[in-house]
């Protein structure tokens, strides 16, 4: 990007900019001082009213990327005698005298030494509280009453270190815009823990007995909380970072949507590494679809929530949460006289591809939703022209 207040496309400085008289034809730009005053100005209006933003705004890209949000398109910007918005955006910048202000851009923020510290160790802390918790049932499975109460602790522990893990870094939302989200997120992780092993049971007849449960599905789905959080900023110093160096909305949005897929394969590939271990530690077999699909969903779903797109990921867990329960419902419901058709696609499913297909298809089919829609959110400007959480 060139120099603050500096020189357009065409090399010209931007204090030379004028703008032709009403009467003139919009296609030329005569290289004359400043319209006098009283002439035509179309770009003085849209100047005062945003003109706290160009006075805060970091870079030209930043305007842009708010006149964007306020639904301003680069046919839009015609009007003002502008080829696209980004050439807009260098106009407001260049005419508004900037505010001093004690704030970095992000991405020399999130860069300067011990700046991310204290985020990093608490991601570690859903992971270590749940093998904390692991290790104290496999110690009481003799005393179920003191086991029953180490499991409640383990629980209430591991959701106080997420929200802890939550509370700061690039996953912090100080607007608190995920609420609407958290019961579903809750529901989904419950379901990962006990879901499978209550529908084999249900499908059998029972349960008469407790079922088995996907400790190490879960396990491994907390330990992904820290590569989870480390990947987010990863994608959030990259980005920032091909924000300050484009040159225009679209060229922008093209460098970004392969950093997120990149960003979002590394997840998965170490969420994948995880899911392996826990399994073979805990010597029990690991629901690969389900539990790979629910954390990228959960990942998916946090990015876009913190950065300016809330109800896309209420309404995607809810639906992935909805399937889950109703999987379940239908089979109690098949029990009742002459309802045993209701079990039908369920049993088909799980006999062709196991309990585990019903988790997997659910949130498989949210993620991938999410992730069309994270391509258009997540790539626009806007997401990333300031900190998540920022007013």
């Amino acid at each position: 990007m060139n120099e603050l207040g500096h020189a357009d496309d065409l090399g010209e400085p931007d204090a030379a900019r004028a703008w032709p008289e009403a009467d003139e034809p919009v296609t030329t730009r005569p290289r004359t001082p400043p319209a006098r005053p009283g002439a035509a100005d179309p770009v003085k209006a849209l100047m005062h009213s945003h003109r706290e933003l160009c006075e805060r705004a970091v870079d030209p890209l930043e305007i842009a990327a708010r006149l964007e949000t306020h639904g301003l398109t680069d046919h839009a910007a015609a009007r003002f005698r502008h080829r696209d918005v980004f050439s807009l955006a260098e106009e407001l910048y260049a005419r508004v005298p900037r505010v001093e202000e004690t704030r970095m851009p992000e991405g020399e923020a999130v860069d300067a030494p011990g700046a991310h510290t204290g985020w990093a160790v608490f991601a570690l802390l859903p992971g270590a509280l749940c093998v904390a918790a692991m290790a104290g049932v496999h110690l009481t499975e003799d005393r179920p009453r003191l086991m029953a109460a180490v499991v409640a602790a383990g629980v209430l522990a591991v959701l106080l270190g997420l929200r802890a893990a939550l509370r700061r870094g690039p996953l912090r939302d100080p607007s608190n815009r995920t609420g609407g989200s958290h019961a579903w997120m809750c529901w989904l992780v419950v379901y990962a823990l006990l879901g499978d092993g209550l529908l084999s049971a249900a499908l059998e007849g029972g349960p008469d007995e407790p079922w088995p449960l996907a400790t190490a599905s879960v396990s491994a789905l907390a330990l992904a909380c820290a590569p989870a959080i480390w990947c987010a900023h990863l994608f959030a110093v990259r980005a920032r970072r091909r924000l300050a160096a484009s040159r225009g909305l679209k060229e922008f949005a093209g460098s970004v949507r392969p950093l997120l897929l990149s960003v979002l394969a590394l997840f998965l590939g170490a969420l994948g590494v995880l899911l392996a271990v826990c399994g073979a530690v805990l010597d029990e077999p690991v629901a690969y679809a389900g539990a790979g699909s629910l954390g990228v969903l959960l990942l998916l779903a946090r990015l876009l929530a913190v950065r300016g797109s809330p109800k896309a990921p209420v309404i995607a867990l809810g639906a992935a949460g909805m399937v889950e329960a109703t999987a379940l419902a239908v089979v109690f419901a098949g029990r009742l006289p002459g309802c045993s058709f209701v079990t039908v696609p369920v049993e088909t499913v799980v006999a062709v591809w196991g309990p585990g297909a019903v988790p997997g298809l659910a949130c498989g089919s949210a993620a991938l939703a999410l992730l069309i829609h994270a391509t258009r959110i997540l790539t626009g400007a806007s997401a990333h022209a300031t900190p998540p959480g920022s007013p």
